[in-house]
């Protein structure tokens, strides 16, 4: 059967995929940061994840304002990376599952989540800088990927506790799923940062490593809190964090904490990194969260 062996964490600063395309990644300003990775890779190249489950959220790029669903899955056989106005990252297109994502959709909306179904999707900096920065710059990525991208651009954003159930709603589909895969998820964005009006630059370290510590260790609480919380104490992009929620839901009630890399700044916004595991049983199952 499909399992979900593990949750990943972390920012998607466009600047970083910048500083990788050109070469910059050793410079001092990004050393520091790309540093914090270095485990990373090291750690998935073991892990081998047959597919991994990303979460992101499009900015304005696959949809218009015209047009912006709350959540929805990519169920293409491949994406490719979006021209962001500078032209397309020279990184390889990402190779979907559809068969598995057709059955995620099927059994979450069959749980009373709306998912919007996109056979056709163009993917930007939110889900390519993750894949960068766990894989590096391969000539194909390793694993399949299925994307799901969660608005948190156009108000109004779904709460903490709506990502958190929709999490849990995926781990029960991927956990009927008749075929044997290795099942990572991911949650994207964040953290503190703000990127217009007078308190543009906004970091707020205090708030982002208590984040961190209740995802970990008490995400039903973390669930809980209001959008407003985030936006005034981690600034108006801050809420990307709700996403990080989704990927804690897919996992089990108990964790182990694999990585864990904090840094600022990168470009203006605070960095955070996540690697988590689910601490396999007798059954290889673990404990999933009710």
């Amino acid at each position: 059967m499909a399992r979900i062996t593990a949750g990943v964490a972390t920012s998607h600063v466009p600047a970083i995929g910048a500083a990788l395309d050109l070469g910059k990644s050793a410079d001092a300003y990004w050393a520091p940061v790309f540093k914090g990775y270095e485990f990373s890779k090291r750690w998935i190249a073991a892990a081998k994840p047959d597919v991994v489950i990303l979460v992101y959220n499009d900015h304005a790029t696959a949809f218009s304002l015209d047009l912006v669903p709350t959540f929805a899955i990519g169920c293409a056989a491949s994406f490719t990376p979006a021209d962001e106005g500078w032209g397309a990252r020279p990184v390889p297109v990402v190779e979907g599952h559809p068969e598995l994502a057709d059955h995620i959709a099927q059994s979450v909306i069959q749980q009373d989540f709306d998912l919007t179904i996109v056979n056709r999707l163009d993917v930007d900096h939110g889900l390519t800088v993750p894949l960068s920065l766990m894989f590096g710059q391969p000539q194909a990525w390793p694993c399949r990927v299925i994307p799901i991208a969660v608005n948190v651009v156009l108000y109004p954003p779904p709460s903490g506790q709506r990502c958190y159930n929709l999490g849990k709603a995926i781990r029960r589909a991927v956990d009927s799923f008749d075929g044997d895969l290795n099942v990572q998820i991911w949650g994207t964005g964040g953290m503190s940062h703000q990127l217009q009006g007078p308190r543009a630059g906004l970091i707020n370290r205090e708030f982002d490593n208590a984040f961190l510590d209740r995802l970990i260790h008490d995400p039903q609480a973390q669930a809980r809190v209001p959008h407003i919380e985030y936006v005034r104490e981690a600034g108006s992009e801050g809420i990307e964090l709700v996403m990080w929620l989704l990927m804690r839901g897919a996992l089990d009630a108990r964790v182990r904490e694999v990585h864990r890399f904090y840094h600022v700044p990168a470009s203006n916004t605070a960095l955070g990194h996540l690697i988590l595991e689910n601490p396999a049983e007798p059954d290889g199952r673990g404990d999933p969260q009710a």
